[in-house]
């Protein structure tokens, strides 16, 4: 086990460690909110073209399953309807905001 070092070595270590801070503060850590919502939101739009594209295959008579074209349209559906919660939590969270008094 290492001896507890005394206070007197704290100032000559502060200026690595204002300098590791600061790095953290700079370097991302990852995707950010926006990131992840702008991919999720392209990955929505993503899944209602195909699911339409799919639609008028099997429409025009194109081999095309109706289990498929089902799938397809229910991945589009469900993930739609995730996207308009999560911005409904959104705009309720920014209400919520603007009433707090300050």
């Amino acid at each position: 086990m290492a001896p507890i070092a005394p206070l007197d070595t704290l100032p000559s270590q502060l200026p690595a460690l204002q300098q590791t801070a600061q790095q953290a503060r700079t370097t991302p850590q990852g995707p950010t909110f926006d990131d992840t919502l702008r991919q999720f939101v392209e990955s929505v739009n993503q899944l209602q073209q195909e699911s339409g594209a799919m639609s008028e295959r099997f429409i025009k008579g194109e081999a095309v399953d109706l289990h498929d074209v089902m799938i397809a349209a229910e991945k589009a559906k469900t993930s739609f309807q995730l996207l308009m919660e999560m911005r409904n939590k959104a705009l309720d969270l920014y209400r919520e905001a603007m009433r707090i008094q300050v």
